[in-house]
């Protein structure tokens, strides 16, 4: 829904909310045009029903105000003494219409000084579940988010069976999109494995004030752009339309920017025409192969001397005449090719000219692979190329999606001989709305990317992965092996290798334990 559509809907929830109230306003001592002036008459309201002010400000936080509604028409109902179940039931099962047979049918008493306190404990524990679910989804959608990393595309900087908190503030939270979904989940209901929202109404676009910007190398959580599945790596069900912000959750490292012109020359990536430098932690990897000198490996040395994934064999395999290996820095290559059973080891390079359809902008016309690619530029908002034949492929997608079908605007971009049509216009030239992101994976043999499907909006943008606090190895063996203690509460930035703080926070945690029970026995004394 466009700016001028969200007016007209919100106005239309103004007469409603007067239509069904004004008489019970009149009955609370107020005045009947109170229940019509937006905004005041929700202030008016929580006098009304004896609540704090501030539930107002949640009244207008996407997602939150869905799940306030429903409480605000039973303590509308409860205020004027109808307190059965009966009522809570036909108030919420017709979407608070009910308040209009309340407010023109009933003859009811306003009750001053009502009683907040639920009568009963379950009615006790259904308002505490509630506002801790409308504190967490507040925390979940504007501060942190848990993500679990699901593939090997970042290996070693991010492991698979890492679980993070992704910051929403560093870049400036993205607010909710979809206006009817179910609070914290994604896009599926667990256990039910249905879908969590409707996909109509949408909010418009909008981001918060962040604190810095999205830096060349940083890694970043964004909504995979050509998401077209009901469920993630669910690819039986493509076509499937999905939101921007409940597409499903990638992370990759940010290896170009708005305004890079970006190319992949052997597998490493070149910025403006330098070779771009990664951070310290960063590994990039590659797929090699060999031969063997007809002798087996020692599965576990492997794993613990070069870090390769002997006990996976989408990582490695081998037999008595060769092996390959997915996923292996240059370095370790270069020690694995030292070992007693290795007679010869090369890595996989696609060469140069060698054309993959796969490959963006997958219209199979440029000879391009994942190894040796573009060069590109990396659209920068308010910045304006040249369209010709040759663009028109790297940015269709751009003009028709993003900047199109996604913010509600039709765009429809075709080639008539050599001419560019914008919606049957001719057009020699496009300025861009929104910033985009170039996203890479480390493990540059083992990450579907910016490779395959090109460019990120800005607005699919999510968070910054900041911190590790659990970290979960399916391949070892043993309960206790298979926790990764010392990636543990370990940072995702930073220089050197990563240090765990999990003791400094066991520490924490015994040190407030006992400073509780010290507080306790003291007040009891």
């Amino acid at each position: 829904m466009i700016l001028t559509e969200w007016f007209i809907f919100f106005f239309v929830l103004q007469v409603i909310h007067f239509l069904g109230t004004w008489k019970l306003y009149v009955k609370a001592g107020r005045q009947a045009w109170e229940a019509l002036v937006p905004v005041y008459n929700a202030v008016i309201l929580m006098k009304i029903i004896n609540r704090p002010w501030w539930w107002v400000i949640l009244l207008f936080i996407p997602v939150i105000n869905v799940i306030m509604l429903p409480v605000l028409w039973v303590e509308t109902i409860r205020s004027f003494g109808k307190n059965t179940t009966t009522d809570t039931i036909l108030v919420i099962v017709t979407l608070g219409f009910y308040i209009f047979y309340v407010n023109y049918m009933l003859d009811v008493t306003y009750i001053e000084d009502r009683d907040l306190k639920p009568r009963t404990a379950t009615g006790e524990w259904v308002s505490s579940i509630l506002f801790a679910v409308v504190a967490a989804t507040i925390v979940h959608t504007y501060f942190m988010q848990p993500y679990t990393i699901p593939t090997g595309s970042l290996e070693r900087t991010l492991l698979v069976g890492d679980f993070l908190f992704v910051s929403k503030f560093h870049y400036g939270a993205r607010t909710p999109m979809t206006a009817v979904s179910f609070p914290m989940v994604h896009d599926t209901i667990p256990l039910v494995r249905t879908k969590s929202y409707m996909s109509k109404p949408q909010y418009p676009y909008f981001r918060l004030p962040g604190f810095q910007k999205i830096k060349r190398n940083d890694i970043v959580v964004f909504s995979w752009p050509i998401d077209t599945v009901s469920k993630f790596r669910d690819r039986s069900n493509l076509g499937h339309y999905k939101p921007i912000d409940k597409k499903s959750n990638y992370v990759k490292r940010c290896v170009g920017i708005p305004g890079d012109s970006l190319s992949v020359v052997d597998g490493y990536v070149y910025i403006n025409g330098t070779k771009n430098e990664l951070p310290e932690r960063a590994q990039v990897q590659f797929t090699y192969t060999g031969d063997t000198k007809g002798s087996s490996f020692n599965l576990q040395n492997l794993y613990d001397r070069y870090r390769i994934k002997a006990k996976d064999p989408q990582e490695f395999g081998y037999n008595e005449q060769s092996f390959y290996i997915k996923g292996m820095t240059s370095e370790a290559a270069a020690k694995f090719k030292n070992h007693p059973n290795v007679s010869s080891i090369k890595r996989i390079v696609s060469p140069k000219g060698q054309k993959d359809s796969n490959i963006f902008p997958n219209n199979g016309k440029v000879n391009w692979n994942s190894d040796n690619f573009g060069a590109i530029y990396i659209p920068e908002a308010g910045k304006t190329v040249k369209m010709d034949l040759k663009s028109f492929s790297l940015y269709r997608r751009i003009i028709e999606v993003y900047e199109g079908s996604e913010l509600g605007i039709d765009n429809k971009l075709t080639v008539n001989g050599t001419q560019i049509l914008l919606n049957g216009k001719p057009i020699d030239s496009y300025t861009f709305k929104q910033d985009y992101y170039w996203m890479m994976g480390d493990n540059r043999h083992n990450s579907e990317d910016s490779r395959v499907w090109g460019y990120v909006p800005a607005n699919h943008v999510v968070g910054k992965p900041v911190f590790v606090w659990f970290s979960w190895d399916t391949n070892a063996k043993g309960l206790l092996n298979k926790i990764r203690w010392e990636r543990m509460f370990t940072t995702v930035g930073g220089s050197g290798q990563p240090v765990s703080y999990f003791k400094y926070f066991l520490i924490l945690m015994a040190g407030w334990i006992i400073y509780g029970q010290y507080r306790k026995r003291k007040k009891n004394a």
